[in-house]
């Protein structure tokens, strides 16, 4: 079978292209179906996931919810989420108020120090992917925006010397860092945020960018490592908040 395979990717002879050309006509072909029958398929494809929709809705409101909230520390009111995060080690998750969870979300501690602490204040939207290795600290500040795929790190997870990795020890406390992202800060999709980093107030991290160095509120940060290209207006002191997470 594996030969036969291997000689239909390769169109070696006539009639193994032909059994191409086949193949991959099947597989991209359709049923002509009348076009009458299309408000009918519509109906049904709506049909389709409104019970998708309506079975995760109450997967999450009876099963993933309750589950993730007893792990955390602490979750605030109106918390919504798409799938169970997956919460490693023993660190302590505090949630406020109108937190928004579109995907998968990771968070995830080591065995260095005694109490590791997530922080995400109010009104945070966290995409899908995203993930966040906290073995001191890690505060997510309010009104803070997080695309897909992000990374935040308050340690390099491996010790800078040599022998030390080879023997598999964790790193020692002093190369591990706190990581601050203040409120109104936006991270773009792919980005890293690694250890000892404050994101200031307002500031956006650009698509693919990783931050190893403060950024000064309401900058433009992009590229690796990330370099501020441009400033951006503050918001104005009557349309802020009531302060930030502490």
């Amino acid at each position: 079978m594996d030969q036969f395979l291997l000689k239909l990717k390769r169109g070696e002879t006539p009639f193994y292209r032909l059994l191409g050309r086949v193949a991959r006509s099947l597989m991209r072909g359709h049923i002509p179906f009348p076009r009458f029958l299309y408000p009918l398929f519509r109906l049904v494809y709506y049909f389709h996931f409104g019970v998708v929709y309506t079975m995760r809705w109450i997967l999450n409101t009876l099963y993933r919810e309750p589950l993730f909230r007893a792990r955390c520390a602490a979750v605030g009111k109106r918390f919504s989420l798409t799938f169970l995060p997956d919460v490693g080690g023993h660190l302590k998750v505090y949630i406020g108020d109108d937190v928004n969870f579109f995907g998968q979300v990771g968070m995830g501690s080591g065995r260095i120090l005694d109490e590791p602490r997530l922080v995400i204040g109010n009104r945070v939207d966290v995409g899908h992917n995203v993930s966040f290795l906290a073995n001191r600290e890690i505060i997510i500040e309010d009104d803070v925006k997080i695309a897909s795929g992000c990374r935040f790190m308050d340690t390099d997870a491996h010790p800078r010397d040599t022998m030390d990795r080879v023997r598999n020890l964790p790193p020692p406390p002093e190369e591990i860092k706190a990581v601050r992202v203040c409120r109104y800060a936006w991270i773009g999709q792919n980005a890293f945020v690694l250890k000892g980093v404050t994101v200031g107030e307002g500031a956006i991290i650009g698509v693919n960018s990783v931050v190893v160095t403060d950024i000064p509120p309401y900058t433009v940060a992009l590229g690796n490592p990330a370099r501020v290209v441009v400033k951006i207006t503050p918001v104005s002191s009557t349309s802020t908040s009531t302060g930030g997470t502490k």
